[in-house]
């Protein structure tokens, strides 16, 4: 038989996979893969159930029903004063994963570089490969996540096709602030490039912080595609609906990949993300306030039993640090024992790093319920 797609086929199985298949094999708690354990709203729950009996369920439009792009343009203006045109701006996708494939298979042509922060998200890579774009990796580290500015500076060449940006960051849960943005955008315009910016996470930040869309700064606006995901805004993983915003002229050749990816969502969907989008603000900021508690409650947990805990400014994880528990071994054998001998499941930070990989970090995914964070926290406490 003639081999499959080399570049796919070097990839292994991802370890959420490993580690949630170990953690249902030996019955423990997973504080691995990043997905909440209820759902969410249950009026925007409901306006999809009533959609889907009430409204059409053919084909909609390959751009996305223009409730939901509008609704795209009018939250962009609500919470960051962009100004979007709906009708030749906004994009609706399967997910933000296909939202970001979409924007590389169309503007990476092959040999073009990339530039890339590290630790990644695990689709990252095997994309940007897949669409014949050589990655130039740079890479923050724990513990205090510190933007590498002259090792980011000589990543970008005149052979940089593009930026691909993930803020907040999982899953260093790391928040760009405004002069690192600047420094990127910098760089982005100097090297006549573009910014993929992943920035699913936008409205889970902690601790008063705010979300600035690299799209925001100056020189930006026609170089970005902004994307952003219902499943994390509304805490509702497995619907997949995500959206791209982008200047017209820029978001025309990512609608001819989507046009052959996907093509479309699923349309009551589109109908309950609209509705949901169009939310009090109330939700917005409860979202954050719940999510932070989760944070607070399981970092104050993980102290006391002896972690090194890391500052997380947003998303869904928190990184610890394994040396101060005296464990003797490295962050993959570390999620192996607890897993055995605590019934706990978390996924070693060096899985998301390349080379030369910091191997003393866990990470642990905190948006579950109270009490399974308690749970977890009591099996460990009793483990060590």
């Amino acid at each position: 038989m003639k081999a499959a797609n080399s570049t796919l086929s070097s990839y292994g199985t991802t370890v959420f996979e490993v580690m949630s298949r170990l953690a249902i094999e030996h019955g423990a708690i997973n504080l691995g893969q990043g997905f909440p354990d209820t759902d969410g709203p249950l009026e925007v729950r409901q306006k999809a159930a009533d959609a889907l009996l009430d409204a059409p369920n053919q084909y909609p439009p390959m751009m996305g029903l223009p409730e939901l792009r509008q609704a795209v343009a009018a939250h962009n203006k609500r919470f960051y004063d962009l100004d979007v045109d709906w009708q030749s701006e906004v994009m609706v996708t399967s997910g933000a994963t296909e939202a970001l494939a979409d924007c590389l298979f169309a503007l990476i042509e092959p040999g073009d570089e990339v530039v890339l922060i590290e630790p990644l998200y695990d689709c990252y890579l095997p994309i940007v490969r897949r669409a014949g774009g050589v990655p130039k990796l740079v890479r923050v580290e724990p513990p205090d996540w510190t933007l590498p500015r002259v090792a980011l500076e000589e990543a970008f060449t005149e052979r940089t096709k593009l930026i691909l940006l993930n803020n907040p960051m999982n899953p260093a849960a790391k928040v760009f602030d405004r002069e690192e943005l600047a420094f990127i955008a910098d760089l982005v315009i100097r090297h006549d490039a573009y910014a993929v910016c992943d920035e699913v996470y936008e409205h889970i930040l902690f601790d008063g912080r705010q979300h600035i869309p690299l799209m925001t700064l100056p020189g930006m606006r026609e170089r970005c595609l902004r994307i952003g995901s219902a499943g994390k805004t509304f805490s509702l993983t497995g619907w997949k609906v995500g959206y791209i915003t982008a200047q017209q002229d820029l978001l025309a050749p990512v609608a001819k990949s989507h046009q052959f990816v996907t093509f479309t969502t699923p349309p009551n969907l589109q109908r309950a993300v609209a509705y949901g989008l169009g939310m009090e603000q109330s939700y917005f900021d409860g979202l954050a306030a719940e999510m932070q508690a989760k944070r607070d409650r399981i970092a104050s947990g993980l102290a006391d039993i002896g972690f090194g805990i890391i500052d997380c400014e947003g998303t869904y994880f928190i990184t610890a640090d394994i040396r101060p528990l005296g464990f003797c071994g490295d962050d993959v054998d570390f999620c192996r024992h607890i897993t055995l001998e605590a019934g706990v499941t978390t996924v070693p930070v060096s899985a998301f790093y390349q080379n030369e990989a910091i191997d003393h970090y866990v990470r642990f995914c905190f948006c579950k319920r109270d009490e399974v964070l308690d749970e977890a926290v009591a099996r460990l406490k009793k483990a060590f």
